[in-house]
């Protein structure tokens, strides 16, 4: 697969690739009606479209002419220097294929002025975790648990950059 810049036409792929994703990942956490819940708000076509034109940011499809196999998207924070990695996914069929390490790769060059890289994970989702902390992210401070207590507490993870 190769990784570029997203546009108009992958963002039913990219729901697609996302819905399957999240249900894949957690399902068995949450049950999957709370899963379709959540993605249909977070990951629906128009929030997917803001994403398209939001300045200082980067949105990337990993394609091999055929489909959609993994996406991420990341955006500067007021701190030019800190990146936060919003998404990154790959499809439970092209995980442990590289794909997950090009768009990670893809995002870090994309933002050459940027010191840090930040990315939150759900504290239950020890797949990620393993998978950030292999590439250098390093967890800052402790696990922080979200007002809304229907939210998942999520782990903050950076990784130094340059």
């Amino acid at each position: 697969m190769f990784v570029r810049t997203a546009g108009e036409r992958d963002l039913a792929a990219v729901r697609t690739l996302l819905v399957e994703t999240w249900h894949a990942t957690y399902d068995a956490l949450y049950g999957a009606a709370k899963v379709t819940e959540i993605t249909d708000e977070w990951h629906s076509i128009a929030s997917l479209r803001s994403r398209l034109t939001r300045p200082n940011s980067e949105f990337l499809v990993a394609d091999d002419g055929k489909r959609i196999g993994g996406m991420a998207f990341a955006a500067a924070t007021a701190d030019a220097k800190v990146i936060l990695l919003n998404q990154l996914y790959v499809h439970p069929d092209c995980q442990r294929r590289g794909i997950g390490q090009s768009l990670l790769d893809e995002i870090e060059d994309s933002f050459p002025e940027a010191q840090v890289l930040r990315v939150e994970v759900e504290e239950a989702n020890s797949g990620a975790i393993a998978f950030y902390r292999s590439k250098g992210f390093l967890p800052v401070g402790a696990a922080t648990e979200s007002r809304d207590s229907s939210r998942p507490t999520m782990l903050s993870f950076e990784k130094p950059l340059g």
